[in-house]
């Protein structure tokens, strides 16, 4: 079993930063690739980002790339997401999730996070 707890979230301006935290605690975190998703109101889930277990290897939904960055810190069982250059249209809840099997796209992951909340406005 793995736990996952987001923070970071709050109320930004367009054009700000945000960093998310996703601290995870249960088996073993570098066992697992690790991954981002949003939830906008009234939409469904969808992907935002994944990296791999050494963090060697990321992936980004197109609608993020060259401004959302996707890290891990195995040592603190810690995976972020730098969010920049923020629009209003990310408003969403974002979570943490993890996947045993590392996807380009991750559509299944074994364990989901919370959530925590990002609103961005105009």
């Amino acid at each position: 079993q793995v736990q996952l707890v987001e923070s970071g979230g709050g109320l930004v301006q367009a054009g700000g930063s945000l960093r998310l935290s996703c601290a995870a605690s249960g088996r073993t975190f570098s066992s697992y690739a690790m991954g981002w998703f949003l939830q906008a109101p009234g939409k469904e889930r969808e992907f935002v980002a994944t990296v791999s277990w050494s963090g060697g290897s990321t992936y980004y939904a197109d609608s993020v790339k060259g401004r959302f960055t996707i890290s891990r810190d195995n040592a603190k069982n810690t995976v972020y997401l730098q969010m920049n250059s923020l629009k209003p249209e990310d408003t969403a809840v974002y979570y943490c999730a993890a996947d045993s099997i590392l996807r380009a796209t991750m559509t299944n992951p074994d364990y989901w996070g919370e959530g925590t909340l990002v609103t961005v406005s105009s």
